[in-house]
């Protein structure tokens, strides 16, 4: 009995709301990104970060040493939509606590969920280079946001999440994918426009979130531990998908929307909606 009320007291603070204040949604909409403290508690990161690190070593494929990885590989493990995968996972992804606050940065009715992915950077793991995340969405409307969930505190040994404020709004090399080329061409192009950056690092239960086209990286992790994300891309309920544009929008069309018919709405079997005013 006290184990079942422990977990109803978790899934309770993943439902209730965490209210934000118009200067915080005026931040992150000048700045395409916001950083949000005491959004999860210890005892949820806890919880449900054990059940994520299981899913990301159990399911994880990228095996070979360090040196023989590219630049991509050694930025962290990948792995995609934990709420396939497991029960307990679904219920951290479907949150309707960081949905709403995802709907109400981006100033829309609700939102649905485009996919989850867990970011694991190992310890001697590189950089993660410039880029911006909607280069491989074939998304018509900017209103898409990621939130960065660290599953510990990570402080800049680790490798946090770094964003050049206010960048979402300048069409500036977006037709780059992440690479060494983009992180030499984005970080010249963003120092040469004078972008503000944003490279600190978080605390426990802090959080991130950060619009698609929000130019951001990561420092490489020389600590002795694996700095373990979890991040949800969520997308405005009313997005249309869009005529892919590169090989990667592609394979996401087919991915992670089902080859829906260009100009439709995302539908609910693989993109569930989250959260509704």
């Amino acid at each position: 009995m006290e184990a079942t009320i422990e977990k109803q007291t978790l899934l309770n603070e993943l439902a209730r709301p965490y209210e934000l204040n118009s200067e915080t949604i005026a931040f992150y909409q000048k700045n395409g990104y916001v950083k949000l403290k005491h959004v999860l508690s210890q005892e949820v990161l806890s919880y449900y970060g054990d059940i994520i690190t299981e899913l990301v070593f159990r399911l994880n494929t990228l095996v070979k040493p360090m040196e023989e990885r590219t630049t991509y590989e050694r930025a962290f493990l990948q792995i995609m939509n934990l709420w396939q995968e497991d029960e307990q996972a679904k219920e951290f992804v479907f949150s309707k606590r960081l949905a709403k606050i995802a709907a109400d940065l981006m100033e829309v009715q609700g939102v649905r969920l485009y996919h989850d992915q867990a970011l694991y950077k190992e310890p001697s793991g590189g950089i993660t280079p410039w880029h911006a995340d909607q280069f491989y969405w074939p998304l018509t409307s900017p209103n898409t946001v990621t939130v960065w969930i660290p599953l510990q505190e990570t402080p800049m040994e680790m490798g946090p999440l770094a964003f050049a404020e206010g960048s979402q709004s300048v069409e500036i090399s977006r037709d780059i994918e992440i690479s060494d080329e983009s992180e030499k061409i984005l970080a010249d192009t963003l120092q040469k426009q004078n972008f503000p950056l944003n490279d600190t690092p978080f605390a426990l239960g802090e959080v991130s979130y950060h619009a698609g086209w929000t130019f951001h990286r990561a420092g490489p992790n020389v600590s002795d531990r694996p700095r373990k994300v979890m991040t949800m891309i969520y997308m405005d309920k009313d997005q249309t998908v869009m005529q892919p544009r590169n090989s990667f929008q592609v394979a996401d069309h087919a991915k992670w929307l089902g080859s829906v018919p260009v100009g439709s709405k995302p539908q609910d079997t693989l993109n569930p909606l989250l959260f509704s005013y």
